[in-house]
């Protein structure tokens, strides 16, 4: 039997008299001689029928695969889990979200080794599915690429678009008498009208942006919505460049260098994206073997203007941004304002520059403006360290003007007690809300915060209280909110020890979060402070707390590559 020289990995597999009981068993399930003579490539979907982000997979994956057989290459598809954040928000159930980043990054590193895949190619769409797809082809280093299965169309609700950002904060609404139930109901029948990830720049379009800007996704291929003829047609490419990309000998690691990732913060600050793109960031860094920390992250936010008018901080939704004229767009203003690297290639070949040269704006479009018209003259994110969080955390910047916020704490050790509190009307204008033990290992899994932001936003206080947490945000929260304080509270971090009534400062123009508490009384109640018992002592959530990093870090748990540690 021939084996093409494509087929780097897979002839192990598939070749030769000793291969005969590897070739019966496949040919089982349909695959001829004439298939399995070709490079393999496998395609990693995350269908699931728990959300409609990832809903569209299978039709994705078959068009993929379409893509792929045209190109010369055999596909084979394999699956994987996906955790929906919308859903499981504020329940129990959303511990299993970040994690599930990790089980996703596992599983298809294992199913790729242990198939010995050719190359690869990642269906992405719900937010803990983007970096894994990432940090799965950089831990591989195989030929391969990331597709973004597209955003949701917005829904319409009295004659407004509307996302699930609008949902959640209207449930605070509800619960302080704002709006009645019918309201409430006909939202929620509305703001979701199909397949597709969330439709505001959160964290799903915040991430699949990234993977663009960092050049591990295809150009102009992410960006179509979710339904409908034109993300047919770019799966099918993506297919087709799969097995370009092993024809070229390409590789993720070529293409995720340093500037490339100074590319991808700077999308993240322009478009006003997600706090989780700081945690996401610095995980695929650490796969990839870059170096990057989290002042680093805020170095590129303090020069990158905000240029991009997207939900949950302006006014648009995905859609508009692909009808205005698509990534391409962001990456020509950034490019005219000379605040990326333009030689960084992109996996479809072209450099940054080039793909920001081939722009094409829609006529009078608003959504994205220019540097000298910029709506903040900073990024959407913003990294502080202080007494309260020497390894640093993140705050949001998009949609707001504040920058400072001094007040008494109230404090919570779950997002759970948190929400009761806001939904019972305890949080009073100046507090600051304090929640705790919601970090990578105390949650485990770091919640993210919509049930408490949303519920504060539907009671008008937004603009009147602060929140910090060693949890982490949705992309769709907004609000003056700090997250991932590290050290977390379950590793006796100083958050720990913060007591009902301490004045808490949170300065950004300093990038300062403080407790008014003297360094003396701080260290005497921690000599006072007892690490809790884990809430999970079995299983997969207490495996996860007992090996995974710092938020500073990623919350990670493979070990990454050497390059990248700090």
């Amino acid at each position: 039997m021939t084996t093409d020289p494509m087929k780097p990995r897979s002839a192990e597999m598939t070749d030769g008299p000793s291969r005969a009981g590897a070739r019966a068993m496949l040919k089982a399930i349909g695959f001829t001689d004439a298939d399995l003579a070709k490079p393999i490539i496998g395609v990693a979907s995350m269908w699931t029928e728990t959300m409609p982000c990832n809903f569209n997979h299978r039709d994705m994956a078959a068009f993929v695969k379409e893509g792929i057989r045209e190109a010369g290459g055999t596909p084979m598809e394999i699956n994987t889990i996906s955790v929906s954040d919308g859903v499981s928000m504020g329940t129990e159930g959303m511990k299993g979200s970040l994690i599930s980043r990790e089980v996703i990054v596992d599983s298809i590193e294992v199913a790729a080794r242990g198939h010995s895949f050719d190359g690869l190619v990642v269906l992405v769409a719900c937010d803990k599915t983007i970096p894994a797809g990432a940090m799965a082809l950089a831990r591989l280093n195989i030929p391969g690429l990331t597709f973004y299965t597209g955003s949701i169309a917005p829904g319409i609700f009295d004659g407004k678009k509307v996302t699930l950002q609008e949902v959640y904060e209207a449930i605070g609404a509800h619960a302080a008498g704002r709006i009645d139930d019918d309201a409430l109901h006909g939202l929620e029948d509305a703001a979701c009208p199909g397949a597709g990830a969330c439709g505001g720049q959160f964290t799903a379009n915040t991430m699949a942006m990234a993977l663009e800007f960092l050049g591990i996704s295809p150009a102009g291929l992410s960006e179509s919505p979710a339904v409908g003829d034109a993300k047919a047609e770019a799966a099918r490419e993506a297919g087709r460049m799969a097995v370009g990309l092993l024809r070229d000998g390409v590789k993720p690691r070529d293409l995720m260098t340093r500037d490339a990732f100074d590319n991808a913060i700077a999308c993240v600050a322009a478009t006003g994206g997600s706090t989780n793109a700081a945690l996401h960031l610095v995980a695929i860094a650490r796969e990839t073997g870059v170096p990057l920390t989290l002042d680093e992250f805020d170095s590129v936010m303090r020069r990158t203007p905000i240029l991009a008018s997207l939900k949950p901080g302006g006014d648009y939704v995905a859609t508009d941004l692909y009808e205005a004229g698509g990534y391409a767009l962001v990456a020509k203003e950034l490019a005219d304002a000379e605040l990326v690297h333009q030689g960084a290639r992109n996996i479809d070949g072209r450099t940054l520059g080039q793909i920001a040269a081939a722009a094409a704006p829609a006529a009078g479009q608003r959504v994205v403006v220019s540097a000298t018209e910029a709506i903040k003259p900073w990024g959407g994110i913003a990294v502080l360290r202080g007494n309260l969080a020497p390894d640093g955390c993140v705050v949001k910047l998009a949609g707001h003007d504040r920058l400072h916020h001094r007040g008494p704490a109230r404090v919570y050790d779950s997002e759970k007690a948190a929400f009761q509190a806001v939904q019972r009307g305890d949080i009073q204008s100046g507090d600051v809300v304090v929640i705790r033990y919601e970090g990578p290992a105390g949650g485990p899994g770091m919640q993210e915060m919509l049930a408490v932001t949303g519920a504060l936003v539907g009671r008008g206080l937004d603009s009147e209280v602060g929140l910090v947490t060693d949890g982490r945000f949705s992309g769709a929260t907004h609000g003056f909110t700090v997250g991932h304080v590290a050290p977390e509270a379950f590793r006796g971090g100083p958050i720990a020890v913060v007591q009902e009534g301490d004045i808490v400062v949170i300065d950004v123009e300093n990038r300062r979060l403080d407790v008014e508490v003297s360094d003396d009384d701080l260290a005497r109640r921690k000599t006072q402070w007892r690490e809790p018992e884990p809430r999970y002592p079995t299983g997969a959530l207490a495996k996860y707390a007992r090996t995974v990093s710092s938020a500073s870090d990623g919350a990670i748990t493979s070990p990454g590559l050497e390059g990248s540690v700090w």
